[in-house]
């Protein structure tokens, strides 16, 4: 049988982009399991736990509240969408409110260009940039 390699919160925090102390806050909320631990008290982690951490950064830069995040967590990667609608559902919601909120960034960026091209900055310009919702 082969060993399974192990990493140190330092090392998991390196391979995830995640701070060792963010780690550690999502295990006291149980967003993520106990990690297993050294003879030395060390916690260690697996390959699967470096997946949930990567899943949850990643639902984390949709703009997903925490707490929303738990149900993704128990669906398997080898899951077929289709057994968990609601989890879709509330994909691709959070697909949409992206969506929108590139298009407002869109908009500053253009705004900003335009007033780096034009180089008029004063307030009785008439083009002006929307507010992003």
């Amino acid at each position: 049988m082969k060993a399974e390699h192990t990493y140190t919160i330092k090392q998991t925090a390196e391979q995830t982009g995640i701070s060792e102390d963010t780690i550690r806050y999502y295990e006291k909320i149980a967003l993520l399991p106990r990690a297993d631990r050294k003879d030395n008290g060390h916690r260690i982690y697996r390959e699967e736990d470096i997946h949930m951490i990567r899943l949850l950064s990643c639902l984390k830069k949709t703009g997903m509240p925490l707490e929303e995040m738990r149900p993704f967590l128990v669906v398997s990667a080898d899951s077929d969408p289709a057994e968990y609608p609601e989890l879709v559902e509330r994909l691709k919601s959070h697909r949409e409110n992206i969506v929108s909120q590139i298009a407002s960034l869109q908009q500053v960026v253009d705004f900003i260009d335009m007033k780096l091209v034009k180089g008029r900055y004063r307030r009785d310009d008439s083009s002006s940039c929307h507010p992003i919702d």
